[in-house]
């Protein structure tokens, strides 16, 4: 099964573990090469930020890819060598998940709630956000559904609009809710370096 699959390459991959800020950074080095870091709120066990580096073409480092969080560009890289800047009215995709659902917030969107239509596109398995006056589009995939290979549903999917802001939420299925605990548990058990380690007895 892909879940099992993808829980047995998290738990073979090699991981750091730091306590800093209130957080668990835990970063990870799979066999193929592929790096990923993430961000726990040691309070609440919630994922902050998950990101991604693949090796370049030439096999050196490439960039950090956000999955879930938001992408923070550094001071200096908004500007380009023409001094163009992105306007900050634009449209701000990213995603900040809760315990039970997978969530989206796409800021600068000043439409009412009836412009917009979220559907889920199964053939795709993707996510199509669009307004009916033609103003936003967006196509998205959920990655922790496509590593695990799980279908997606229509029922699971809901949406909101208040402040601007386009809230669309993805009720996570079983399968995921049991893969994070088992992550989670993995996660608790590592030694963390930092601001008072962690206790990684286990139980």
């Amino acid at each position: 099964m892909a879940v099992q699959s993808w829980l047995d390459n998290v738990k073979s991959s090699k991981k750091t573990a730091l306590i800093h800020d209130g957080k668990r950074k835990i970063h990870y080095l799979f066999s193929d090469g592929k790096e990923m870091a993430e961000e726990y709120d040691l309070k609440t066990d919630e994922l902050i930020v998950r990101k991604w580096r693949h090796k370049s073409a030439l096999g050196g480092q490439g960039q950090w890819q956000v999955e879930v969080g938001e992408a923070l560009a550094s001071p200096g890289t908004s500007l380009d060598s023409q001094g163009i800047k992105e306007n900050c009215s634009n449209p701000v995709f990213s995603r900040k998940d809760t315990k039970t659902c997978f969530q989206w917030r796409i800021r600068n969107l000043p439409y009412p709630k009836d412009v917009f239509s979220v559907s889920v596109e199964p053939s795709e398995r993707c996510i199509i956000i669009k307004t009916s006056n033609k103003k936003f589009y967006k196509k998205f995939s959920i990655a922790d559904l496509d590593r695990s290979q799980l279908p997606l549903d229509s029922s699971a999917l809901s949406f909101t609009h208040t402040n601007n802001t386009l809230i669309v939420s993805y009720k996570k299925p079983k399968q995921i809710l049991t893969l994070e605990q088992e992550l989670l548990k993995e996660l608790k058990k590592l030694k963390g370096t930092g601001e008072g380690d962690v206790d990684c007895k286990t139980q």
